[in-house]
């Protein structure tokens, strides 16, 4: 079961992520209001998913930039209701991997989450696998 924490001001929005995410089949193993906060759940749990509010980021962006360098493996999620060119470019520079879109739609949420998770372990076994093609010209010598 993939761990998640949460960060985002609002104590609703907070609530609602956690129902859709534990009836989706995540741990939500902690929530938080600041990216302060969330960093020491960070630090306590390990979670492989963070799902971080939109105004929380633009509120501290150099410890959300410090979020994603000391956990490079997890994936983070913008949370938010607005989303444009702007907002999605920076989060691309911060290393966000995926957004979702306030207010929740459950269906939505899991399946942006599945499909991150998804591509982002096929990414990690082709970096493993290396070049294309160096394994099968070893094969038909």
């Amino acid at each position: 079961m993939l761990k998640a924490v949460i960060i985002d001001g609002s104590a609703v929005a907070r609530g609602l992520l956690n129902t859709v995410l534990m009836d989706g089949g995540y741990e939500v193993v902690g929530q938080a209001h600041t990216c302060a906060a969330g960093n020491a759940l960070l630090i306590k749990h390990h979670p492989q998913i963070i799902c971080v509010s939109r105004d929380v980021i633009e509120a501290d962006t150099p410890a959300m930039q410090a979020m994603r360098k000391d956990w490079p493996k997890a994936m983070i999620f913008m949370v938010s209701s607005e989303f444009d060119e702007g907002t999605i470019r920076k989060g691309h520079a911060m290393g966000i991997n995926g957004y979702i879109v306030k207010p929740f739609n459950a269906g939505t949420v899991l399946k942006t989450i599945r499909n991150t998770v998804i591509t982002t372990v096929k990414r990690q076994q082709k970096a493993q696998e290396g070049p294309a093609g160096a394994s099968e010209s070893g094969d038909e010598a």
